[in-house]
């Protein structure tokens, strides 16, 4: 009975995502929600058409559909002239912003190529702003494919995300989700916090939260790149399935692990009562709420730019998110985790998830 409540609860939260994704960007799972049907007809999209001066337009939204960003697909205008690339334009898309118009740099990589020599390239991702980048690329390739008639299904290993970065990051999440199940030493746990903060904040900017979460839920998971993500999802929906709750917070999560390493620096924590400590779970239920209610009327989801998770991609952060990521450092230098404890709106949405009776959350 227990496993069903909780089961019915996390089924709960998937139909919130779905809503707010549906909210945000109007759409789940890449499929454009709308009732009219001849706005879907009369609106379709050449993929290629020809100006008077001989420019040829590549549109890449139903070539690259399956190409997905942060947000969702990154759909491009590619302009050819005399066999040449004169410039590329990106359209409306579902990046956020910050992210997006630092991987926008690369828009001007492949201007003067052909389309042989730009299908040549290699060009890496803008750091920082890694998805938005991935989206943008895979969107180039598609496009040039289908304009020099090579079109070809890409191999398996052409879709995995093979560069270091991300082989590593995932060796560590895995590394995260598996071996403090057994190994409970403190020196190990020093190291897997340290790498959790190194390789999957700092150096691969992966994390879980609200924005990812419904950029998942609005234009879909491609899985041959998102295998990070994907394991970090099963740590904090599936195992607390199995009596393992808060595993992602406490083992994964790498501003978490941040404020664990920095709080072992002092043993001397200030003293709070347990009136102050009730008081300040309940401002982060009350908040979570709140978040909620506006998040699902539409009213303001740009709340979700402003978790601290996103500090450690400082490249395209704002400097609030930095400041106040660094000042809640500071607390857990005093106070145990005290964002994951008395603030963190994912961290709310995982013990809701995780929880075998609504009573407890209110």
């Amino acid at each position: 009975m227990k496993k069903l409540q909780q089961t019915f609860i996390l089924i709960t939260c998937i139909i919130v995502i779905a809503v707010a994704a549906a909210q945000r960007d109007g759409k789940i799972w890449g499929e454009q929600l709308s009732n009219n049907k001849k706005t879907t007809t009369t609106n379709q999209i050449d993929t290629l058409r020809t100006l008077d001066d001989g420019t040829i337009i590549i549109n890449t939204t139903y070539l690259a559909k399956d190409v997905k960003g942060f947000g969702g697909t990154v759909p491009l205008n590619i302009y050819i002239k005399n066999g040449k690339i004169e410039k590329v334009e990106a359209l409306k898309n579902s990046e956020s912003p910050d992210f997006f118009q630092e991987a926008s740099a690369l828009l001007t990589r492949w201007n003067g190529k052909t389309t042989e020599q730009a299908l040549a390239m290699k060009v890496d991702g803008v750091s920082g702003a890694t998805f938005s980048s991935r989206g943008i690329i895979g969107n180039m390739k598609a496009g040039l494919v289908y304009a020099s008639k090579k079109a070809q299904q890409p191999s398996i290993f052409e879709k995995m995300d093979l560069r270091a970065k991300s082989l590593i990051g995932l060796l560590v999440v895995l590394m995260a989700a598996i071996i403090p199940l057994f190994v409970k030493k403190k020196r190990y746990r020093i190291f897997q916090l340290s790498l959790n903060v190194v390789v999957l904040g700092l150096w691969g900017g992966t994390f879980i939260s609200w924005s990812v979460l419904v950029g998942f839920m609005s234009g879909g998971i491609n899985f041959w790149i998102s295998f990070v993500p994907i394991v970090m999802l099963i740590t904090a929906f599936i195992y607390p399935l199995f009596g393992k709750k808060n595993y992602y917070c406490s083992n994964v999560c790498p501003y978490g692990a941040a404020q664990e390493l920095v709080g072992m620096t002092n043993h001397h924590k200030w003293k709070m009562s347990k009136r102050l400590v009730q008081n300040l779970e309940h401002f982060r239920k009350i908040l979570f709420w709140v978040l909620m209610i506006l998040m699902l009327a539409g009213v303001w989801s740009k709340w979700m730019d402003y978790e601290l998770f996103v500090a450690f991609i400082f490249q395209s952060t704002s400097w609030v998110v930095i400041l106040i990521a660094i000042l809640f450092l500071v607390l857990a230098i005093f106070i145990p985790r005290p964002y994951c404890r008395f603030v963190c709106p994912m961290g709310s949405l995982f013990k809701l998830s995780s929880t075998s009776s609504v009573k407890k959350l209110i």
